[in-house]
């Protein structure tokens, strides 16, 4: 008797999600019925015009936001459903996310940071996990500092390892490398990847730099709130082609 191989996990999905701002003269649909589905261990890379309702389409699907109408889930979970401190506990469990400014605690240092969502759940850490973590990203050497003795890049590491520590169902990165020089850039691009590749993470990345896509396994293209292309194993000059055709419907319209 043969054996049907099993369906690849969904980590997080969307259905019809829909975000409105405002209304008559100041409406604005930043997503306009959004299906998506983002399969565990795959590192997705979102794509855009200024505008095109990337960031708001990874703030709606990370519960940092909230939709007008459709559904979000993480897993099983459907997020409406939930009260504000059930959001609060599936955003620490089994979401991280990365911010392009670092946010990390001035008065901290690295290791702090990176345990602080475990010292705040008040859950133990998993030596073995960490260690893991922190030879992945490199920083073993850096724990005991503080931020400002940090170059970006490291800081940034940081900032990727503390979204790692409490094994996240997902994790969402907005922009990770924005405010990065290329060489701290790829430092973290290429920890991304890793973590996708050694530890099975499902990484969504909202990101303009078409070099930072291409470490991708997958690129989704919006434009006024919809999906309108994907890409499977993108490399930079397909998807900076790609973009072009944006940029070129944009100057038409």
């Amino acid at each position: 008797m043969t054996t049907e191989p099993s369906s690849p996990r969904t980590a997080a999905r969307a259905v019809d999600l829909t975000k409105i701002y405002g209304k008559d003269d100041t409406r604005v649909v930043a997503l306009g019925g959004v299906t998506v589905e983002f399969t565990a261990g795959r590192f997705t890379a979102i794509m855009g015009p200024s505008g095109s309702g990337k960031s708001t389409l990874m703030h709606c699907m990370a519960a940092l936001d909230s939709s007008t109408s459709g559904q979000v889930y993480i897993g099983d979970t459907e997020l409406s459903g939930l009260n504000d401190k059930e959001l609060t506990k599936l955003r620490r469990d089994k979401i991280g996310f990365v911010f392009q400014a670092f946010n990390l605690i001035p008065t901290l240092t690295a290791k702090e940071n990176i345990t602080l969502p475990l010292d705040i759940a008040g859950s133990s850490i998993d030596k073995e996990w960490f260690d893991n973590v922190i030879a992945t990203v490199g920083l073993a050497d850096r724990l005991g500092h503080k931020p400002n003795q940090l170059s970006g890049g490291q800081q940034q590491r940081v900032a990727c390892a503390r979204a790692l520590v409490s094994k996240p169902e997902i994790i969402f990165a907005d922009e990770p490398t924005g405010n990065l020089d290329s060489r701290s850039g790829t430092e973290v691009l290429s920890f991304l990847r890793r973590s996708v590749r050694e530890f099975g993470q499902t990484i969504v990345m909202v990101t303009h730099d078409p070099n930072a896509a291409a470490y991708s396994d997958r690129v989704l293209f919006l434009a006024d709130g919809q999906i309108v292309d994907e890409m499977a194993d993108p490399t930079a000059e397909k998807v900076l082609e790609r973009m072009k055709g944006f940029d070129a419907v944009g100057q038409q319209a």
